[in-house]
């Protein structure tokens, strides 16, 4: 009958792994998930943040070197400037650290992080609804921009629709691409009329 722990075969130090080397995993374990759990912040003291040759990142942070880096806000819409999180560019994207408020960085490496985001949360913003369709679970969306005129289609079953307050809302398409209503209030009574199935 199996033992448990550092018990094995009914007693300890038996055939298996002996009692100090359990214990000695476990606590290997404990270390590597305090490891993950320690928040590192990053500013101007320990993070230098450099733009490379083909339009991306790279941080150097004491001896650790890192030749690409992802920027990504952690409340993207609600508190742009504060929270950024910097991560690895591989696949997995782990979390290197994070900059509490963009004004803890030189105003040149602020400048370099937001160029980086705003590529990343690239959201033109709705200023004119001139039509919407829906038919079999697809909204189908004609508006004008602040980039121009646009067409796109959402997929009404999901959560393509966000309220980021009682005017503000946040549109993902089937593609992933994001629009901004920032105030529904600005918009004709006629085009309201046409959102009344999202509001």
């Amino acid at each position: 009958m199996p033992g448990f722990g550092g018990f094995r075969g009914g007693r300890p130090g038996g055939p298996g792994k002996p009692f100090g080397e359990e214990e000695f995993n476990l606590e290997q374990m404990e270390k590597e998930t305090e490891e993950m759990l320690k928040m590192r912040f990053l500013d101007k003291k320990n993070a230098e943040f450099t733009a490379t040759g083909g339009g991306f990142v790279s941080l150097k942070v004491g001896d650790e070197e890192y030749a690409r880096v992802q920027v990504v806000r952690m409340f993207p819409f609600t508190d742009p400037d504060h929270y950024i999180s910097i991560r690895t560019s591989d696949e997995n994207s782990k979390e290197i650290g994070i900059i509490k408020d963009l004004k803890d960085v030189p105003k040149e490496t602020a400048e370099l992080l937001i160029a980086q985001m705003n590529l990343r949360y690239f959201t033109p913003v709705i200023t004119k609804i001139i039509n919407i369709k829906d038919e079999y679970g697809y909204a189908y969306f004609d508006v004008v921009t602040d980039r121009g005129q646009c067409r796109f289609t959402i997929n009404m079953g999901g959560s393509s629709v966000v309220h980021l307050s009682e005017t503000r809302i946040l549109i993902s398409d089937v593609d992933e691409n994001r629009f901004e209503i920032p105030d529904v209030m600005k918009l004709s009574a006629a085009e309201r009329k046409k959102l009344d199935l999202f509001l």
